[in-house]
């Protein structure tokens, strides 16, 4: 499969600070460079983009309670299979074993589910949300936070302010454990975070545009 410009931008990018951050700090688990995060609305038909993400890549897919949530997953968890890709789902635990996914990630409000989880399911990824270094303090028993918004983003970081990468940066530093940077990055800007202690990127829009089959 050929990537296009801007994918290989990404992934090259991104699995640049995934080594140079778990030279620093191996992480408990192996971590995905970069995380395609789904959106009912923005990502109707998630499992072409995650189709086309290189082997090693991740796949949130987050339903918010979607009808058809069980059919999407099953087709990402086939899709994702194929290629070579690890699939959590946002949230939901029960959704995560019933497709066989690899792991959740958990909205800033339910990082606290993280110790029951990691004791249910030690061999899960489990990834959380995070906006303020407040939250990042507090996180526990998890493999990595996702931060953001990085820079200036749409969707539900639409009202949030961008960190900027020198802030971004400061609070990788003081983390517990290894932090993605998500939040308007693109082929064009994600060469900055290079040096920023980011273990890989997340995005939604961005990916999907880079990936489309």
């Amino acid at each position: 499969m050929t990537l296009s410009e801007d994918a290989r931008t990404l992934w090259e990018t991104a699995t640049a600070l995934a080594r140079a951050a778990a030279a620093v700090s191996p992480p408990k688990h192996p971590l995905p460079p970069l995380l395609f995060f789904t959106d009912p609305e923005r990502t109707p038909r998630p499992w072409e983009t995650a189709a086309r993400l290189p082997a090693g890549a991740g796949v949130v897919f987050r339903h918010f309670g979607a009808g058809d949530a069980l059919e999407t997953g099953l087709r990402l968890r086939a899709a994702t299979r194929t290629t070579g890709v690890r699939l959590l789902v946002g949230l939901d635990a029960d959704l995560a074993e019933r497709i066989d996914a690899d792991g959740v990630h958990l909205p800033e409000r339910a990082l606290s589910a993280a110790y029951a989880l990691s004791g249910r399911r030690p061999d899960w990824l489990l990834t959380g949300a995070a906006h303020s270094s407040e939250t990042i303090r507090r996180a526990r028993d998890l493999d990595a936070l996702v931060l953001s918004p990085v820079f200036p983003a749409g969707g539900a970081s639409a009202d949030k302010p961008a960190l900027g990468v020198e802030s971004f940066k400061a609070q990788a530093i003081r983390a517990p454990c290894p932090i993605y940077a998500l939040g308007g990055i693109s082929a064009a800007n994600v060469v900055a975070l290079v040096g920023s202690g980011a273990c890989g990127i997340a995005g939604v829009d961005a990916l999907q545009a880079a990936f489309r089959p």
